[in-house]
């Protein structure tokens, strides 16, 4: 009777309380976790792709710098990692880059190169008024939803903003590929 190992006459599999091999120990393997520095890999989702942070900017708006080493710039977000909510922003947060030469005979070189920043650290910009402001979130008449500027009522969402911004996309577009 002692050697069966049984709890209310079912017998106990050992294995559903062993401890995993160390190997097989991965907690949420991430696969785009490979784009990310080791530094950067973020949680991810059942499904293994990471979470995507919701932000309050989008591409083609323009930005004040609110924090950091360049406060006080105004420019237009180029590019937006939504991973770890950062934006690149044309011209601004200039990093110096050591770049090796790859063949021989050819020469090294410094470049200047955008580096990205928190998104908590730009707030949305009106050219029109030259104000930084918080975004807001309303329905208009024919029941979209737009983003606005709260000190100035200004709307960022409009259609010919849309239309611009796909319009320099495409031109885009074209010019990588030819």
């Amino acid at each position: 009777m002692a050697a069966v190992s049984s709890f209310f006459g079912q017998r106990l599999s050992l294995t559903r309380f062993a401890s995993p091999d160390p190997a097989e120990k991965r907690e949420n393997p991430c696969l785009i976790s490979s784009k990310l520095k080791r530094w950067e890999r973020k949680e991810c989702k059942p499904n293994s792709l990471p979470v995507l942070h919701k932000m309050h900017v989008k591409m083609g708006d323009s930005v004040k710098v609110i924090a950091g080493r360049d406060k006080g710039k105004i420019g237009e977000i180029t590019e937006i990692f939504k991973h770890n909510s950062t934006v690149v922003i044309g011209e601004v947060n200039l990093e110096t880059k050591h770049v090796k030469s790859r063949e021989e005979g050819e020469q090294g070189q410094i470049v200047k190169v955008e580096a990205p920043i928190h998104s908590s650290n730009v707030m949305l910009y009106s050219k029109d008024k030259e104000v930084a402001s918080r975004v807001g979130h309303k329905v208009l008449d024919d029941g979209t939803r737009a983003r606005y500027l709260i000190k100035t009522g200004e709307i960022i969402d409009s259609a010919e903003n849309w239309k611009k911004l796909k319009e320099n996309k495409g031109v885009a577009e074209v010019a990588t590929t030819s």
